[in-house]
């Protein structure tokens, strides 16, 4: 397809239909078009802020534009391969600003697609190089990975989890995804048990519970 808008047509048509648009090469991002992408994603951030309940995270411009160019390359990359593979850095380059709950929240509203691409090049080619560079991505926005299978053992749960607004919207995210594999780490483990109270079994009858 050609558009006059590329990436703004892959960001809106991601968040509002999960389709993925894809275009003949890799299209170029304009400044107004960047500019336009930032303001969209706040508006998506403040609409989304409203579920969370919490004024005091803010959204951080440089991580939504930054995850959101990762997004689109990602899906153009995942057809339009001919002369990039020296520009994969380039185009798909690592998050250099602050991660706090700010910026994993914000990148969020574009990184929450990104397994989906993953899973799309692990079929396509599994020694695609794009996979290791997106998937340390994740590794650092594990948020946005829930459900999805990353090697998480080095994460200082207590650490990650220290701000009650991220842990709630976290411990709800591994539930809403039925995600086993981190519902079943013991820190984690006791907060689900602890949030569901007496009615563990009417949220997640099928979980354990597990000890340190």
């Amino acid at each position: 397809m050609e558009k006059k808008f590329p990436f703004l047509d892959t960001l809106f048509l991601l968040r509002k239909e999960e389709c993925i648009t894809i275009f003949t090469d890799i299209q170029k991002i304009s400044k107004k078009e960047e500019q336009d992408a930032i303001n969209y994603l706040e508006s998506e951030f403040e609409r989304e802020r409203l579920d969370f309940l919490s004024d005091q995270i803010r959204y951080d411009q440089e991580g939504a534009i930054w995850a959101a160019k990762v997004l689109y390359y990602s899906a153009q990359l995942f057809l339009v391969r001919k002369g990039t593979s020296k520009d994969l850095e380039k185009l798909i380059p690592k998050f250099t600003g602050k991660r706090n709950v700010s910026s994993i929240l914000s990148s969020d509203l574009s990184l929450r697609f990104l397994p989906q691409i993953i899973d799309a090049l692990q079929n396509a080619d599994p020694e695609d190089p794009l996979i290791k560079i997106l998937g340390n991505i994740l590794l650092q926005f594990h948020y946005s990975a829930i459900g999805f299978d990353l090697d998480l053992d080095k994460v200082n749960w207590k650490e990650e989890l220290k701000d009650e607004t991220y842990r709630k919207l976290y411990l709800e995210r591994i539930v809403e995804k039925k995600a086993y594999k981190l519902a079943e780490i013991p820190y984690i483990n006791q907060l689900l048990i602890a949030e569901f109270g007496m009615y563990k079994d009417v949220f997640w009858r099928e979980l354990n519970i597990t000890n340190d």
